[in-house]
Formats: C-alpha cells, structure tokens, sequence
C-alpha cells in the first residue's frame, strides 16, 4: 500500500538552464540585394527577439531570442557589458542588471542602444557608422511621444537608418492570427495582452485601435514571481537563497496554471488524496553527504589519525615560528649588550629606551629569559621530531607575548570524545533529499489568479476581466457585439494552462444572457508579436524610388515633423500630436483701456468665453483680443 501510494508523488528537478552566448551570423546576401531587408525587433521587456523580414526559409523564425537585461560593473568600460545570454547565469549578477524598460516603456535609451548594437552585431551588420536597412520595432501602447522621439533620433541619428515603422507589439500578434485564419479585414475585436511588467485591453475597431478606450493593468508576469517567491520563502525558510528568481520564473512557466472556478479549485485542494496526486515536489540540489551519518569504526578511527596528525603539524610549525621570533629577539639584545662591554654608552642607553628598558640588569634579565626560552624550544623541536606518538605538551609552548590559542589545537584531546554505539542500536536515517525539497501544491493556481485579482499582492486596481467589462461598457450594445466575437488572448503571460477557459467562463457571466462570444488564443503568445511585425513588413514593402508607404517613416519625415512623429497602420498606436500653445507677443497698451475696471474687463472675457465652443485656440485669441 505504501509503495502504491509513493508512486503518485511527482517529483521534479530544477532545470536550471544556463544560457548560451549567441552565434554572429553572417549577413546572408539575399538580404542586401535587391534591396535591403528589413530588420524586424520586437523590443520586449522580457525577451528581445531579433531577426530578417525576408520570404526565405531560414528566415521565417527569429534568429536573436534574449533576455532584455544587460550587467555592467560601476566604473567598467562600455565594452565590457554583458548584454541578453552573454549572462550564462542572472542570479550572481541580479544585482547589476539594468533594462531599459520602466515597466513597459523604454526610458533608459543608453541601454537601449547597447541592445541594439547587441542586434545588429549578431546579425552581421558589419557597417561603419550607419545600418542599411528598414527597422520594425515593436512598442508599448500609447506610448509616449517623448520616448517615440527619443527612439527615432536613437535610430536616425546615431545608427542612420533609411526608414522605421513603429506598431504595438499585441496588435501585430492579432494581425498574424487573424491572417492565419483567414479573416477578411479590416478587423475587428480585443485584445487581452498580458506580458511581463503588465497586461492590457486593446479595442481594435474596422482594423484601426481604439487608444481612447484602451486601459493598462499593472499586474503581469514579473508581479507574478515575485509573489510565488514571497509565498515559497515564507514557506520554506531554510532555502531562502535556493529559491531564486530565475527558478520561480521556471515554476510559472512549466508548473503553475489557471483555475477556471478559483474557490471551487482551492476546495477540492482540502483533500489529502488530490493532495497527494497533484502536488509538485521541486527537487533543490544538495550534497549526499550527511553530517553525523553512519560511519564504521575504523573510518572514525582513520579521521582521528589524520586529524592528529593535522594538529601535530601545525603545532611543530608554530613552535618554529615561535623559536625564530624569540632567537630574533635575543640577537637584538646581545647586540645592544655588546655595546655596553664596548663602552659605547651614549648609543647604549639610546637603545635602552627604543627597547622601553631603564638599566642594564634589565636587560641581562631579559637576555637570560630569552635564552632559557630558545634552548627549550629546541628541545622541544628535537623530541617532538624524535618521538613517536604524542608528545608532551607544557605550558611554555604557549607564546609569552600574545593568545594565539595554540593550546586551543592541541593534539592531547581524549580518544573518548566521541563514544561509539552500539552496532545493535537503530539510528534514525535522515532524508537528505526529501529536506530539500519544495512542495507546490496551491501555489500553482495562486500566483496565476492575481491577473484576475490583484488584491493579494497589495495592488489597488481592478482585475484583467473587471477591466474588460469596464472597457465593453464605453461602446453601444452593436459594438460590444462585434468586439466579443473576437476576444483574442496573447502575450507570454497567457501561456498558463486553462486561461481561455478562465476568460470564457468569465465573459459568460459578464455578457447578457444568450449572447455569442468567441475567444482565441495565440498560437504561440509569446513569439506572435514578431511573426506578426514580419507578416506586416513583407506585405508592406517600401516604394523603390526612396519615399515612404503607408506605416514607414523616412529620414526625410523625421527632419521635417519631428522625431514623435508616426506613421499609422492598422497595428500601430494612434498619433497625436502635441500641440504647443505659441505665446501671443504683447501689445504696447494704451493709457485708455486701463482705465477699464476689472469687474467689466471678467465680464467681457465670461460672455466670450461662454460663447465659444469650436476650439479652445480661437477661444485663447478672443480672450487675449479683450483683455487687451
């Protein structure tokens, strides 16, 4: 029974998976001729995934998968920064690593460009001060026009690309698979991203986003581990420094999964059996060894030998160490005596006071304690070298002027130390392994649900579903329609086991009854995004004569509208341009118009104020016009 019953333990072991540093590829030449391929990046903030937009085979999937983190020591030159899977291991340089992303934006464009260079020298761009070729660069959703033209000077002015085409990383995913199934467009639907730093809901109406109603969740895949990390060490206080980061994340990925019924889920938990059966040991590494274990007697006896002799040495090293320092000593002090028979008095009670001595009789008390010392050492030297088995050890061995405790290794320890039991006597076995192992148990579901409800990591805000039916909320009944028959999930943080189920089970109780809705889910979450920026640059080629087409921006329009400029598509952010209010140049006023009182002047600017509805730019104009 006992053994029927082990057998339904699953026990697992921590891949631990050490990265590999990426090959430099070879510019292939279909990519130059006959004319430059574009390089597609989809700029993740877990993943970077680089590669060509080309028709060719081998270049329908990425060829750069890494991490969007780089290392770099304080002081290091910028040469010697580890950048993606350069970093066989994040853990021992968790602490250095920086990203260029705050949450989902990329803010810090100096690490920015190291990914870049990153890129572009793994993909054998070998140019001198300009790369050739058209850039797709994925985005954060209505992202902000300072970090738009902070990325397009990045790329126009310090890498000189000829064209750039901007579009948000999600919607490429929803373009790609609606092509995949054959979708006549334009499309329409909504999409529930969710990645690493966090998730959002994306209306996508007659092919165009919908930026106005789309809304941000901060909770995502990195809340995620930290939260499975919190609950493991807090359960395991013994492996704190075993239960990394990277092996949480390698928890989430391969162990963890969504409940449909959350609450109905966690009861069926109660039970020891389901317990038992669904439960996931994690098996940490640790040595066999086992401190105490069952050791033979002549092993033990072995040990003391060696650990005797150990002690031994080291006491003969010392009492060396300890000869020369004394035989040292006495040198100095017959020679300062020998000043003294010399009748070189001045220099003799000069040295006196050097050696914090008053007279000679001192001195020649010292000398005589010196020399009783150094012959006794020698003696000791000899029989210890001379003797065989344990030698006898007195208290002048000990040094005279400091507690270095050799006393403390002597070799005169009892033999009877450590009593040997009887062989009859049954000792308790310690189970090394099962010690150091984590038992997962409702953690696979608990981590997984905070992307439904955030509450028990502390976020104040509403969950990923509660968000979407506020989202639905902002459109007329036909439009909802339209937008739930086409509910499509992606993003790396979608991979868990049963989240469509989840999100239909939701969205039946959300919708009215009897109403239709339709869920997909990417074919690979976390890899669409990329698939789809290629499928959108291959059916979108740049004109041959240098000008733009729908969705690239040219150098040509960087110089002229400004670098936050965008050109929209139907996977892109919608633009909208900032608009700076010029300052109206002052009039010389007359001595006349301020003699007007200020309730008449308030008057006049409310009633035309009142009265203006078509924009508040005609309405800064009438204002400034009666002030004046």
């Amino acid at each position: 029974m006992a053994s029927k019953q082990e057998s339904v333990y699953q026990i697992f072991s921590f891949q631990d998976c050490k990265s590999s540093p990426d090959p430099i590829f070879e510019l292939p030449a279909q990519c130059l001729t006959p004319e430059p391929v574009p390089i597609v990046i989809d700029n993740g903030s877990f993943q970077t995934r680089a590669g060509w937009a080309a028709p060719a085979a081998e270049f329908e999937s990425p060829l750069l998968l890494f991490r969007s983190v780089a290392a770099r020591s304080r002081g290091a030159a910028r040469s010697e920064t580890q950048i993606g899977n350069d970093i066989p291991n994040l853990e021992p340089l968790r602490w250095l690593l920086k990203s260029q992303f705050d949450r989902n934006v990329a803010v810090n464009f100096e690490i920015q460009e190291l990914m870049f260079d990153y890129v572009f020298t793994h993909l054998g761009i070998s140019s001198e001060g300009s790369v050739a070729h058209p850039i797709v660069l994925t985005e954060a959703p209505c992202n902000p026009l300072h970090c738009r033209q902070m990325m397009s000077e990045l790329l126009f002015e310090c890498y000189r690309v000829p064209h750039v085409s901007y579009g948000v990383d999600s919607l490429y995913s929803f373009y790609h698979n609606n092509t995949r199934r054959k979708l006549q467009p334009p499309h329409t639907g909504i999409v529930l991203s969710s990645g690493f730093h966090c998730s959002h809901i994306l209306p996508v109406i007659n092919g165009r986003f919908d930026a106005v109603n789309c809304k941000r969740v901060n909770v995502a895949g990195s809340q995620a581990a930290s939260y499975l990390q919190r609950l493991l060490q807090l359960k395991y206080p013994g492996h704190l420094a075993a239960i990394t980061l990277s092996r949480v994340e390698e928890l989430l990925h391969e162990h963890s999964y969504t409940a449909v019924d959350y609450h109905e889920e966690l009861e069926k938990w109660r039970s020891p059996e389901f317990y038992e059966r669904e439960v996931h040991r994690m098996q940490l590494p640790f040595s066999g060894k086992v401190p105490g274990g069952c050791v033979s007697v002549e092993e033990r006896q072995e040990r003391r030998a060696q650990q005797l002799r150990r002690l031994q040495e080291i006491n003969a090293r010392r009492r060396e160490e300890k000869l020369l320092q004394d035989q040292e000593r006495l040198d100095r002090l017959m020679a300062v005596q020998e000043l003294l028979e010399d009748g070189l008095l001045d220099q003799f009670h000069k040295s006196l006071v050097e050696l914090n001595m008053d007279s000679a009789e001192e001195l020649q008390s010292y000398i005589n304690k010196l020399q009783l010392a150094v012959e006794q050492g020698r003696q000791k030297l000899l029989h210890s070298d001379g003797a065989e088995g344990k030698p006898e050890v007195s208290e002048l061995e000990q040094p005279m002027d400091e507690g270095d405790g050799v006393a403390l290794m002597d070799p005169d320890f009892p033999e009877d130390t450590l009593p040997e039991k009887p062989a009859n006597v049954v000792q308790p076995v310690f189970n090394m392994a099962e010690y150091h192992q984590l038992f997962v148990g409702t953690e696979r579901l608990r981590c997984p649900e905070i992307l439904f409800q955030p509450s028990p990591t502390g976020e104040d805000q509403m969950g990923l579903m509660e968000t979407l039916q506020y989202v639905l909320a902002r459109y007329t009944p036909e439009q909802q329609e339209a937008l739930v028959s086409n509910v499509f999930l992606t993003g790396g943080n979608m991979q868990y086991p049963g989240m469509k189920e989840r999100v239909e089970r939701e969205l039946l109780a959300m919708r009215p009854f009897q109403s239709h809705f339709k869920v997909t889910i990417a074919s690979r979450p976390a890899l669409d995004a990329w698939y789809g920026a290629r499928d959108w640059a291959l059916e979108h080629p740049l004109s041959g004569e240098g000008g733009a087409a729908e969705g690239w921006i040219s150098r040509q329009e960087y110089e002229e509208k400004g670098g936050e400029y965008l050109s929209e598509h139907c996977a892109s952010n919608v633009f909208i341009p900032m608009k700076i209010a010029k300052p109206v140049p002052a009039r010389p006023t007359e001595p006349s118009v301020t003699t007007l009182t200020s309730t008449g002047a308030s008057a006049a600017v409310t009633t035309v104020t009142s009265a203006l509805a078509p924009s508040s730019s005609t309405a800064a104009t009438d204002v400034s016009m009666v002030t004046s």
